[in-house]
This record gives structure tokens, sequence and C-alpha cells, in this order.
């Protein structure tokens, strides 16, 4: 039976896509509110760097592996979360998040990570629409 439609999506792995960050794939599924970034990023990676997002809300689901980072209202503040798998974080619009470590999981060492923006990136839908 073939459930692929405009509603289903699966993710295969060949539905992913190389970024320009060594170890980093995505997939990007727009709606006209929301938008699911479903990374794979392979265990140790770094690349993640420090930023907000000052129109969009991010929620972040670790679905294997582990996301070590910064996160806060304060730029400088230098304190470290591990977020684990079936964990989730929240940065609200303007909050500082990133300087990641990826941490891999036991059978493919990769982190998995289901990402939630709303309102929709227009950097990531014109990305998808490629």
């Amino acid at each position: 039976m073939n459930l692929t439609s405009q509603y289903c999506h699966f993710f295969d792995d060949d539905e992913f896509v190389e970024t320009g960050r060594p170890g980093f794939r995505r997939r990007v599924l727009t709606g006209d509110n929301l938008q699911l970034c479903f990374w794979r990023i392979a265990g140790g990676s770094v690349g993640s760097f420090l930023h907000k997002h000052d129109e969009h809300e991010q929620l972040g689901v670790i679905v294997r592996g582990g996301l070590d980072f910064r996160i806060g209202d304060d730029e400088s503040d230098q304190d470290r979360r591990l977020v684990g798998e079936h964990q989730a974080y929240l940065a609200p619009a303007g909050v500082w998040h990133g300087d990641s470590i990826f941490v891999g999981d036991d059978e493919f060492d990769e982190c998995w990570i289901l990402d939630v923006f709303s309102p929709p990136r227009d950097d990531l839908r014109e990305e998808a629409a490629r």
C-alpha cells in the first residue's frame, strides 16, 4: 500500500539533504504556520554557532543521541545543558541557543533532532523548495 501523498511524508535515508556543515543532514517540511526540520547529525559534530531567532519560536525534540549546548537569555552565559533522548527544549523568540556538541547514539552514532519552527523560516522554506 502506497501512503505517500501531499499529507504523508516518510523519512527514508535518501530524503535527507547534506548541508554546508560536515556531518549535518536534514529534511524540511513546511506548512502555512509551522515547519519541521528533521536533523540527522553525526556524533561529535560541531558547527552550531550561538544565535537567536527574533521572529521564530523553536521547539526541539531529541529522538536519538543527545545535544550538549548553551541556551538562555544572556548571550554571555557559558552554562551548558545536556538534552537527552526523548527530551525537549524550547527556544522562544529572542532566546540565545547553540554552540552545540552533538552526541551520537549507540546504533547510528547520530543525533536525531526534530526542530519545529513557528512561524516557518523563509530560508528553510526556500532551501526545501530547491
